[in-house]
């Protein structure tokens, strides 16, 4: 499958574990620390908008950052937990759509063009669907709400454990997944 399909099938599976939660499952908190489900919708919906921001400078060449900062970032996602949840649905299928639409229209030419992540990386344009997709994914398991890993694509997974390895001490992972190691090195967030 491509990060493009991987996005389709994990907006869906966030969207539905979404539409399955009551308006007071919303404030129910997540493994993620000092985070709520709705701090998790908000964070998917504000990052659909941003990945629009890239998918706009890549159609213009008008530069037009993820985020002007890592406060507006969150900012951006405590303004949405103070959402009715209701609300914060709404904008999160909108959002999604609209995201969607932006990358059904972009043409070949702008899929290349360069455009910069929120950690700073220069990447083509094409990364955009990944991005999405890691987050959706891995956000729809994030809500506790039945997803598991197991409910996302095998070759999906695959990509996220060699993205995962990547940003972090590859060599101490290797040594634990071949047997080497007794204990499996200390993990910090990535995503």
């Amino acid at each position: 499958m491509s990060p493009r399909e991987w996005t389709d099938i994990g907006t869906k599976l966030f969207l539905d574990a979404v539409d399955k939660l009551t308006d007071d499952e919303f404030d129910v908190a997540t493994a993620l620390p000092g985070w709520t489900r709705k701090h998790v919708v908000a964070h998917v919906h504000y990052n659909a908008e941003a990945l629009r921001r890239l998918l706009s400078w890549a159609r213009t060449g008008v530069e037009n950052r993820m985020y002007a900062s890592a406060e507006q970032r969150n900012a951006e996602i405590a303004s949405g937990t103070e959402l009715p949840a209701t609300d914060l649905r709404a904008l999160v299928h909108d959002s999604a759509v609209a995201l969607t639409s932006d990358m059904d229209t972009l043409s070949a030419y702008s899929w290349q063009r360069e455009v910069v992540t929120a950690q700073g990386r220069t990447v083509p344009a094409t990364e955009v669907p990944w991005l999405r997709a890691r987050e959706v994914c891995v956000h729809a398991v994030d809500l506790g709400c039945g997803v598991s890993f197991e409910d996302l694509p095998e070759d999906f997974t695959a990509a996220l454990i060699t993205d995962a390895a990547a940003k972090h001490r590859s060599a101490a992972l290797a040594a634990w997944l071949t047997g080497r190691a007794a204990e499996a090195p200390t993990l910090g967030r990535w995503l």
